[in-house]
C-alpha cells in the first residue's frame, strides 16, 4: 500500500465502457487497495481523460491506469496516449481480450504500456493483485515520474535488430522500436554519432549507447542479471525452458542454494509458444511469454538466482563438487547439477536460407515480427504442434497461412484439437509432402521454391515470410566426453544407462537414479533426456522430479 501523507489522495483510474465491467473493475481494486488509495472509474475515455485533467488540476497523483481496449469513439490505446499527456509517471495497464493481443503488443510503442491483462481477470488474487502490486511498487520507486525506456533503432531486414528485439521481449525488457530510415530513428543515429551502417543501435534507460551489442553486453547493460553472487551452489541448473524453471522453483522452494544459467531468455522453445492450450490448469490457454514470466517470477520469490546470457560450455567432475564453465571463462561449482538445455529448432538446409535468417526466415515464432506479418502471406515449415499454434496467432492479422508439411498428413505429429483449429481457418491451407527447395532474395526473403516429395514438380512462390519448425537437436554437444548421449544427442540416464548392471566407471554402491547421468550429482530434465515426452508438462514435473532425487543424493553423499 502507499505510504505517507499523499496516499490518500493518490489515484487509481480505470476506464470501460460496459457499466458491468466497469463496476467490477472498481469493485476488485477497491476491496484491495480501498484504503491507500482512491478508486475513480470512467466509463469513456472523454470523460476520464476530463477526470484526469481535474485530478492534475488539484494536484492529486495518478499512480495507475487501467484502460479496456474495445471502446467506441476513443479506444483504451488512443485514450492511454492522451493520458501520457497529463501523467506521464502513471503506470499503464490495458484490458483486452485474447484476439486483441497484437493491440497490446503495438501499445507497447505506441504509449509505453506496462502490462496488458487478459479478460476475465478472475480470480483477482492471482491474475490482477500481483500485477498492480509491482506496478505500484514501480510507481512509487520511481518518484512518480515516468521510467525512461530503452530505444532500439534498427531496419526491418536486419538480421542483428531482429534477434536484440526478440531477446529483449523474451525476457520481459520495455522498448521501443525506432526504424533507421524514419525521422525519429535517424535523430536518434545522429545524436549517437552513427551512420546506420552498424545496426542495431540500442540506448539504454539510463543512456548508454550500445552499437551492435552482443547478447551478454545488452542483457548486463538493461539490468538482467549476468554474473553469478556466488562461486558455490547447492545447485546449478543449467536451461531456463520449463524444465529449468521447474528445477529452481522447487530447488529454492526447498531450501537449496540454487543458480539457473541461461543462454539467452527463459520460457525455451514453450516461451516463444503464442499460445499453449493442452497445459494443465489453463482451460482457456497460456501464452509462452505469460507461462515463463509467472514461473520466473516465482524462481525469484523463493530465492533462485538467475543468470541471463551466459553460455556453459563445460562440466568438470572436481571430487565432490561439479564444477560448470562458461564461454568467458569463469566458472562456478555446486553440489548439483541439473541439465535442462532442451533443443533447438533444426535449420533448413535448402540453399539461401542460411544468408536470408533473420531476413524473412525465421525459426520459431518470433512474435515481435508477428505485426510485420498483417495483410501478408506466411508460409511456415513443419507439422508439430508448434508450427499449428504459430499458424493459428499469426492467421489473425495474416492475408494467408500456408503450413508445408513434410509428411502426409498432421495427424502424425499435431494434437487433435490443433487440426481441427487449422480446419476451422478460412485462411489456412496446408500442403502436405512439400518442401522448401530454396530461398530467394537480395537483402531480404522474396521468394521460395517448393518441391512436391512424390512427383518432385517445384513452384516458385512470392513469400516475405517463413517460420520454420522442422524438429529439434538437443543442445549437448559440450557435454561430449562428460555425460553419456544417444547417437542423436540426447541424454541418457536412470536404467537407460546400462541394461542388467551399472554404467561404465560408475562409483558408487547403488544404480543410478532415474533422471541422474552417468556422473553421479548430475541430474537431466526436460527434452534434453533421451525418450523424454516433449511437453510442457512432463518437462515441469522432470524438473520437480529431478530436485527430490537432488535431495537424496545429498542426504547419501
Amino acid at each position: 500500500m502507499a505510504q505517507g501523507t499523499d496516499a490518500a489522495r493518490t489515484v487509481i483510474l480505470t476506464v470501460d465502457d460496459d457499466p458491468g465491467v466497469s463496476r467490477a473493475v472498481a469493485r476488485d481494486l477497491r476491496r484491495r487497495y480501498g484504503e491507500g488509495y482512491r478508486i475513480v472509474r470512467a466509463e469513456s475515455g472523454e470523460s476520464a481523460l476530463e477526470a484526469l485533467r481535474e485530478l492534475k488540476l488539484r494536484g492529486d497523483l495518478v499512480a495507475v491506469i487501467l484502460a479496456d481496449y474495445r471502446m467506441p469513439q476513443m479506444n483504451g490505446i488512443e485514450f492511454l496516449e492522451q493520458a501520457l499527456d497529463v501523467y506521464p509517471g502513471a503506470r499503464r495497464v490495458l484490458l483486452t481480450a485474447y484476439a486483441d493481443t497484437n493491440a497490446a503488443i503495438d501499445a507497447i510503442n505506441v504509449v509505453d504500456l506496462d502490462h496488458y491483462l487478459l479478460k476475465p481477470w478472475d480470480p483477482p488474487e492471482e491474475k490482477l493483485y500481483p500485477v498492480l502490486d509491482d506496478l505500484l511498487d514501480a510507481w512509487r520507486t520511481s518518484d512518480h515520474r515516468a521510467v525512461p525506456i530503452t530505444k532500439v533503432v534498427g531496419h526491418r531486414w536486419s538480421a542483428r535488430s531482429s534477434d536484440v528485439r526478440e531477446f529483449l521481449a523474451r525476457n520481459q525488457v520495455p522498448y521501443r522500436w525506432y526504424s533507421s530510415d524514419e525521422p525519429e530513428g535517424k535523430r536518434l543515429l545522429a545524436c549517437a554519432d552513427q551512420d546506420g551502417e552498424r545496426l542495431p543501435l540500442v540506448i539504454t534507460a539510463d543512456g548508454a549507447v550500445l552499437v551492435e551489442p552482443d547478447d551478454p553486453e545488452l542483457a548486463a547493460q538493461v539490468g538482467l542479471a549476468t554474473t553469478p553472487a556466488a562461486d558455490f551452489y547447492d545447485l546449478v541448473v543449467i536451461g531456463g525452458g520449463p524444465a529449468g524453471l521447474g528445477s529452481a522453483v522447487y530447488g529454492a522452494s526447498e531450501g537449496l542454494r540454487t543458480v539457473l544459467v541461461e543462454r539467452s531468455a527463459t520460457g525455451g522453445q514453450a516461451g516463444q509458444s503464442s499460445r499453449i492450450e493442452n497445459y494443465l490448469g489453463f482451460p482457456d490457454g497460456v501464452s509462452g511469454a505469460q507461462l515463463t514470466d509467472r514461473a520466473r517470477r516465482q524462481a525469484s520469490k523463493f530465492g533462485a538466482e538467475i543468470l541471463t546470457a551466459r553460455k556453459v560450455t563445460g562440466l568438470e567432475v572436481n571430487g565432490s563438487s561439479r564444477t560448470v564453465r562458461f564461454s568467458d571463462g569463469s566458472a562456478i561449482a555446486a553440489h548439483c547439477v541439473i541439465l535442462a538445455t532442451g533443443v533447438s529448432y533444426r535449420q533448413l538446409q535448402a540453399p539461401g536460407t542460411a544468408d536470408l535468417t533473420g531476413c524473412g526466415v525465421y525459426y520459431g515464432s518470433a512474435l515481435t515480427e508477428a505485426a510485420s506479418c498483417q495483410g501478408h502471406d506466411v508460409y511456415i515449415v513443419g507439422g508439430a504442434n508448434s508450427a499449428g499454434q504459430a499458424a493459428m496467432y499469426l492467421s489473425r492479422g495474416a492475408k494467408s497461412v500456408t503450413l508445408l508439411v513434410r509428411g502426409s498428413s498432421l495427424s502424425s505429429s499435431m494434437s487433435h484439437y490443433l487440426i481441427g483449429q487449422i480446419e476451422g481457418a478460412p485462411n489456412i491451407s496446408v500442403r502436405t509432402g512439400t518442401v522448401v527447395e530454396a530461398a530467394h532474395g537480395s537483402d531480404h526473403l522474396e521468394q521460395l521454391t517448393l518441391r512436391d516429395i512424390e512427383s518432385g514438380h517445384t513452384e516458385l512462390v512470392d513469400a516475405q515470410w517463413v517460420f520454420v519448425f522442422i524438429g529439434a537437436a538437443p543442445l549437448t554437444d559440450w557435454l561430449d566426453g562428460i555425460v553419456l548421449r544417444d547417437e542423436r544427442g540426447f541424454i541418457v540416464t536412470g536404467p537407460d544407462l546400462a541394461v542388467g548392471g551399472q554404467p561404465p566407471d560408475w562409483e558408487l554402491d547403488r544404480a543410478p537414479y532415474h533422471l541422474e547421468t552417468n556422473v553421479p550429482g548430475v541430474f537431466v530434465a526436460g527434452d534434453a533426456r533421451a525418450e523424454s515426452a516433449k511437453r510442457v508438462a512432463s518437462a515441469v514435473g522432470e524438473g520437480a522430479m529431478a530436485v527430490m532425487l537432488v535431495h537424496r543424493y545429498l542426504e547419501q553423499s
